[in-house]
C-alpha cells in the first residue's frame, strides 16, 4: 500500500480486514483483493507473497506498472488471477507454474514481453497449471510459438487467448 498513489480513502491503518474497499478476509487472512478501475497506480510490490490465503487477485483497469513479482508464485490457494489492461512490463514469471489451484489467469492487455514460460526440470512454468482453464494473454509484447505443452492431455484448458 505504501508504494500506491490514489489509494481509497478508507484504507487508513495497518489492518486491511478493517472493511478497506476491495479487500475480503475470512480468520483476519485476505483472501481476495478485487480492484478494478479503482485508479491506483505504482508497481505491485513483492510483499503480496506474504498473502498466504489469497484466492482471488483482481486488478483490472488501474495504472499497476513495472514486473508483475515472482513472489505471487507464493501464493499457493490462488485460483483466479485478473491483471489486465494495466502496464505491467517484462516477462510471464515461471513461478506462476507453481500456482497448482489455479483455474484462471488473466494477463492481456499489458506490455509483457518474451515466450509463454514453460517448465523445464525444477523450473516450473504455465504447463504445470493441470486445472487452469483459461489463459488470457493477448494484447501484449509477447513473442515465440504458443509451446505444444499447454496441450497435453494432462491440461485442462479450453480458451487460449492470444494475437501475436
Amino acid at each position: 500500500m505504501d508504494t500506491l498513489k490514489n489509494i481509497p480513502p478508507n484504507w487508513g491503518g495497518s489492518d486491511p480486514c478493517d472493511a478497506w474497499d476491495g479487500i475480503k478476509c475470512e480468520n483476519s487472512r485476505v483472501t481476495s483483493i478485487t480492484l478494478s478501475s479503482m485508479g491506483l497506480e505504482g508497481e505491485l510490490s513483492g510483499d503480496i507473497g506474504s498473502l498466504t490465503e489469497l484466492e482471488t487477485l483482481i486488478l483490472v483497469g488501474c495504472s499497476f506498472n513495472g514486473p508483475i513479482p515472482d513472489e505471487i508464485g507464493f501464493l499457493q490457494e490462488l485460483r483466479f488471477i485478473s491483471l489486465n489492461s494495466n502496464s505491467f512490463t517484462g516477462r510471464i514469471s515461471h513461478s506462476i507454474g507453481n500456482l497448482l489451484n489455479l483455474y484462471w489467469l488473466d494477463l492481456a492487455d499489458n506490455e509483457l514481453q518474451g515466450p509463454i514460460p514453460i517448465s523445464s526440470g525444477s523450473v516450473p512454468g504455465l504447463d504445470k497449471l493441470h486445472h487452469a482453464k483459461h489463459f488470457h494473454l493477448g494484447k501484449n509484447n509477447l513473442s515465440g510459438n504458443i509451446p505444444p505443452q499447454l496441450f497435453s492431455s494432462e491440461m485442462a484448458l479450453i480458451h487460449l487467448y492470444h494475437d501475436w
